[in-house]
């Protein structure tokens, strides 16, 4: 897969230890993809739609534009992508107002990332008013920078959002570790030529050659994401 995101120099003298670790942010630091399909459904039901949960698993994780196509294709709706996004927004911001729940081990995670000054970046395919919402909960300190969904052209599944992450961090996307919760978030930083922990959350990851898969953040800390690293350098050479 190519991308028009420029290359960058790295920091070459460190090119067998991590350099920097790029999380997402729903269903992988906070524990909100419920919140999305809460404001999904009641959003259809005032427009006339009752959601069925056979559409939970198809838009969990994915960007607005394509989670809001999905659902005006299946039900019919007649709304434009423009108006629907508006009202999502509008309903998921309107519940994560009120405070959004950690993931299990979010908050260890973060702290010890930013007790050994490791970057760290928020990369996330929610929109940026979503985003900057959610920091308060998380800590903005915590990040050295955010990405949100509509900050660039192509978001996830594509690679754009890791690749610019690392361009303006100025680090080598190989040496930097992608925590993703959704197979849409693992196939955007596996092309960036990420190594990728994957946390399922509402939808399972499956498994594949140089993916890795565990039930929680519980399990991820720095020496785990820094053998990741290691052993990712050790497959490709």
């Amino acid at each position: 897969m190519t991308s028009s995101i420029p290359a960058v120099g790295t920091r070459t003298a460190e090119a067998a230890t991590l350099q920097a670790v790029f999380l997402d942010l729903d269903g992988t630091l906070v524990d909100t993809e419920g919140f999305w399909w809460e404001a999904e459904a009641e959003v259809f039901a005032e427009l006339g739609h009752i959601l069925d949960d056979a559409h939970r698993e198809v838009v969990v994780g994915g960007p607005m534009t394509r989670s809001a196509g999905y659902l005006i294709q299946v039900t019919g709706v007649d709304i434009s992508l423009t108006e629907l996004s508006v009202l999502l927004n509008a309903a998921f911001l309107a519940r994560i107002g009120r405070g959004v729940p950690l993931m299990p081990g979010a908050r260890r995670l973060l702290a010890e990332l930013a007790a050994h000054d490791v970057p760290t970046a928020l990369v996330s395919a929610s929109h940026r008013a979503i985003v900057d919402q959610m920091l308060y909960s998380l800590g903005p300190e915590n990040f050295r920078l955010t990405l949100a969904g509509d900050d660039l052209e192509r978001t996830k599944p594509h690679p754009d959002p890791y690749l610019t992450a690392a361009a303006r961090l100025g680090v080598d996307p190989a040496r930097c570790a992608v925590i993703e919760d959704t197979l849409t978030g693992v196939a955007a930083g596996e092309a960036a030529g990420c190594p990728v922990v994957a946390v399922p959350s509402v939808a399972p990851v499956p498994p594949a050659a140089g993916r890795t898969i565990v039930p929680s953040l519980e399990e991820v800390d720095l020496p785990f994401l820094r053998t990741l690293i290691t052993e990712s350098r050790r497959t490709v050479h």
